[in-house]
């Protein structure tokens, strides 16, 4: 097999579209926001793209079939917008950097054959600790941009992230740049060890007033109240396994003198 192929189910005629880029990443932040948002606008898939970079498996469904692993495209045409929407979500990224690059070299030239001039990822910004209130921080390809999303409450720190950005948040970025496309990743803050839909949402907040839609985030928060209570038993079972080792060392001290 070739080691990218694409299955184009049509090629949309787009006015002036924007790239969205939600693929799994830390804390799942990008591919949560970017579903949601497919599912509240009613996205069209048009493309499938499955590729030896991505793992070696197949995904076994509900109804016992399985599928390949893949990345999937859709588009949403909005007669009353200016801009139509491009995403990017999937299973899985590449696993290998060559992977990485090849992979966002190809949907770049994809999207750039669609009229895309305008990028968006989404990632999290893991700081392993838990986040009531999470910050959105970005990275952008021009001052222009930085300074218009500073004005929507996007954070730009120094030293923030400080390893910089990993994987196809990051590489769309760059390599966009040769296919003259300004871009900005939006990077919710997240603990990084689960799911996390609140950091979602925080990243969908800014998201929208750019591309101006209006989204409900019922069953998103319907599963940041289900990712609550999975933290709560894990609090739970470490402050029990915590007075549990206090009391084996009471013991031990028995033992002295």
């Amino acid at each position: 097999m070739d080691d990218i192929l694409v299955k184009l189910m049509e090629k949309p005629q787009l006015k002036d579209p924007i790239f969205i880029e939600g693929l799994p990443g830390v804390g799942n932040v990008g591919k949560l926001a970017a579903e949601h948002l497919i599912d509240q606008l009613n996205g069209v898939k048009f493309a499938e793209i499955v590729s030896k970079y991505f793992p070696p498996q197949v995904l076994v469904k509900d109804d016992g079939l399985i599928r390949l692993v893949s990345n999937e495209m859709f588009y949403v045409k909005r007669n009353d917008f200016d801009n139509d929407l491009v995403f990017l979500v999937g299973d899985y990224q590449g696993i290998s950097p060559e992977g990485q690059y090849m992979l966002s070299d190809r949907v770049l030239s994809i999207v750039d054959e669609l009229g895309v001039r305008r990028i968006f990822t989404l990632g999290g910004y893991g700081i392993g600790k838990m986040v009531e209130k999470p910050r959105v921080l970005g990275a952008a390809t021009d001052q222009e941009l930085v300074e218009e999303m500073k004005a929507l409450g996007v954070v730009f720190s120094r030293g923030e992230p400080g390893s910089g950005i990993v994987g196809a948040s990051g590489l769309l970025l760059g390599l966009g740049l040769n296919y003259g496309m300004r871009s900005v990743c939006l990077m919710g803050e997240t603990s990084g060890y689960l799911a996390d839909p609140r950091a979602a949402e925080a990243v969908l907040n800014v998201l929208v007033k750019i591309v101006k839609v209006k989204i409900d985030y019922e069953s998103l928060r319907h599963k940041a109240q289900q990712i609550d209570q999975i933290t709560a038993r894990i609090r739970d079972i470490e402050s029990q396994q915590g007075q549990e080792h206090q009391g084996e060392r009471r013991e031990d001290l028995g033992y002295i003198g």
